[in-house]
C-alpha cells in the first residue's frame, strides 16, 4: 500500500540520556528515522532531553525540543505542534513507555494523533509479561515455567512453586534493569523489590532459570500487510544467564544445525506475526545445547541494540525501513538502499562473520562487582568483521583497547579456576526441569542427534 497521505507532521521521541542499555544505538536509529521523514516530505518534530546526539542536529528536524522526556512535556508539545502521528519505536524503551502512557491517558485520542508502527495491542502483548506468556501459550510455543507478580509476597510464593533458582524480569524496563537471578528467598526478596520499583506498571515475571542454555536472537522485519522476513540471526557466546549486552555476540549464528536454525527462524516469524508487530523486532530464544528443546525469552517490539548490530552486520537499514513501514509502505514497495535494485522483502545474505565484543567500565568503578548476570553492565562495544570467527574475535579484542591482542589475560586471582567461578556456573540448574518444558507438537519428541558443530568453546583465563 502507498504512504498514508494523512501523515503530514510526525512527532519523534528521541533516545534521552545515555544510560547503560540505551546509548548511541538509539541515536543512530532516531537519526535515520528523521532523515527518512524529511525525504518523504513530512514535517518532523523531535523531542529529546540529550543535546549531545546526532538526531538533535538542526538539519535533521524542522522543530527540535530539548526538553525532559516526560508525559507532561509531550502533552504540551502535542497541543502546540498538533502532529498527525507519533513515532516512538526508534527511541528505545523510553519512547515506547511514554507512548503507552500517552495512549492510556487519552492524550493521543484527544489530539487525533496516530501511533505509528506497532499498535498499542502489539506493544502490550510483547511488553506486558502476563499477556506475552498467554500469547505464546495460545500459539503452542515453548513456555518456561513462570508467572507474573505485583508484590514481593507473590514473588516468593511463585518461586516456591516452580523451584529455585529463578530469574526476575521486570516489565517495561531496559537492559535487564531491576532483574536478576535469585538462588534463594533472601536474594529473591531483594531483587523482586528492586524490580517492582523500576517497572512502570509494578509488575515482574518470575521465571524458572535456564542458565547454561544457548541464547539465540533473530532480528525480524514485518509490515502491515503481513510480509515478514528474518534479517539476521545472532548467537551469544555466553549462555543464558548473562545479559546479551554483556555477551560476545556472533552474527550469523555459527553453532546451529540447519534443523535448529529453521526451527527457531520459523518460530520467530510466527511470533512476530501473532503479536502484530509492524517494523523491526528482536526475538530472543533459549536453546538446550543437548536437544531440540527451546523456549522464548522475550520479544522487543521496537528497534533495539541488536538492531543496530544487525543493520551494520548485514547492510540492511532496519531503522530506515521501520520508519517507512510506519508511514504505510509495505516491504515490496521499499527499495533496498544498498543494492539499489532489490526490494526490502529479500533477506540479506551474510558470507562473513561479525563479532560484537562488549567493554565494561570496571577500571572506573573499582568497587563494582565483576560478576555478569541478567542486568547489563557494559557501557561500550566493538564490532569486527572478518572471513572467520577467529579472525573477527581477535580484531574485536584489539579494537576494544584492553591493552591485549589475544585472549590470554592475566588472572585476577591466583585461586584455582573452579574457586573463581560462581557456584551457579559449576552446575547446570536447567537440567532439573527440562522435562517440564512445554513444547509445540511440531518439535515434541524430536530430540535426536543432528550432527554438526554443537557448541562453541572459548577458554576464559580470568573470572
Amino acid at each position: 500500500m502507498p504512504k498514508n497521505p494523512k501523515i503530514r507532521k510526525v512527532l519523534v521521541i528521541g533516545s534521552g540520556p545515555i544510560v547503560i542499555g540505551q546509548a548511541a544505538e538509539f541515536d543512530y536509529a532516531g537519526a535515520q528515522a528523521c532523515r527518512v521523514l524529511r525525504q518523504e516530505g513530512i514535517k518532523t518534530v523531535l523531542v529529546n532531553s540529550n543535546p549531545a546526539t546526532i538526531m538533535t542536529d538542526k538539519h535533521l528536524a524542522d522543530a527540535i525540543y530539548l526538553e525532559p522526556l516526560t508525559t507532561q512535556t509531550l502533552r504540551r508539545i502535542i497541543a502546540l505542534e498538533k502532529p498527525d502521528g507519533l513515532l516512538a519505536g526508534l527511541g528505545g524503551q523510553t519512547g515506547l513507555t511514554l507512548a503507552m502512557q500517552l495512549t492510556r491517558d487519552g492524550t493521543l485520542e484527544k489530539y487525533g494523533v496516530k501511533l505509528l508502527g506497532s499498535g498499542i495491542d502489539a506493544i502490550e502483548r510483547a511488553e506486558d509479561r502476563e499477556r506475552f506468556r498467554e500469547t505464546l501459550a495460545e500459539m503452542g510455543q515453548p513456555v518456561i515455567p513462570s508467572a507474573t507478580a505485583e508484590d514481593v509476597e507473590s514473588c516468593l510464593k511463585i518461586a516456591d512453586e516452580i523451584g529455585y533458582p529463578v530469574i526476575v524480569r521486570p516489565a517495561y524496563t531496559l537492559g535487564g534493569s531491576g532483574g536478576g537471578i535469585a538462588q534463594n528467598q533472601d536474594e529473591l526478596s531483594q531483587i523482586a523489590r528492586q524490580g517492582l520499583d523500576l517497572s512502570p506498571i509494578t509488575q515482574v515475571l518470575i521465571e524458572k532459570c535456564v542458565s547454561g542454555w544457548k541464547e539465540i536472537e533473530f532480528e525480524t522485519m514485518r509490515d502491515a500487510a503481513g510480509n515478514v522476513i528474518a534479517v539476521c540471526s545472532m548467537e551469544n557466546v555466553d549462555p543464558v544467564g548473562v545479559h546479551t549486552g554483556d555477551s560476545i555476540v556472533v552474527a550469523p549464528a555459527l553453532t546451529l544445525a540447519d534443523r535448529e536454525y529453521q526451527m527457531l527462524r520459523s518460530a520467530a516469524l510466527n511470533i512476530v506475526s501473532a503479536i502484530g508487530i509492524e517494523g523491526g523486532c528482536n526475538v530472543q530464544f533459549a536453546l538446550n545445547p543437548d536437544s531440540f528443546e527451546y523456549a522464548v525469552i522475550e520479544v522487543n517490539p521496537r528497534v533495539s541494540r541488536s538492531s543496530a548490530l544487525a543493520s551494520k552486520a548485514t547492510g540492511y537499514p532496519i531503522a530506515k525501513i521501520s520508519t517507512r513501514i510506519a508511514l504505510g509502505y509495505t516491504l515490496d514497495e521499499i527499495k533496498n538502499d544498498i543494492t539499489g535494485k532489490t526490494c526490502a522483502c529479500f533477506e540479506p545474505t551474510v558470507d562473513y562473520v561479525v563479532v560484537k565484543f562488549p567493554k565494561w567500565p570496571f577500571e572506573k568503578f573499582a568497587g563494582a562487582s565483576r560478576r555478569l548476570g541478567t542486568q547489563m553492565k557494559a557501557t561500550g562495544e566493538v564490532m569486527a568483521i572478518a572471513p572467520s570467527f577467529e579472525m573477527a574475535l581477535m580484531k574485536a579484542v584489539r579494537g576494544a583497547e584492553l591493552g591485549l591482542d589475544t585472549l590470554n589475560a592475566a588472572p585476577l586471582s591466583d585461586a584455582p579456576i573452579r574457586e573463581r567461578l560462581p557456584s551457579s556456573r559449576r552446575s547446570n540448574p536447567a537440567s532439573a526441569w527440562t522435562r517440564s518444558l512445554t513444547l509445540p507438537k511440531s518439535t515434541a519428541g524430536s530430540c535426536t542427534s543432528c550432527g554438526g558443530l554443537r557448541s562453541l568453546k572459548i577458554s576464559s583465563p580470568a573470572a
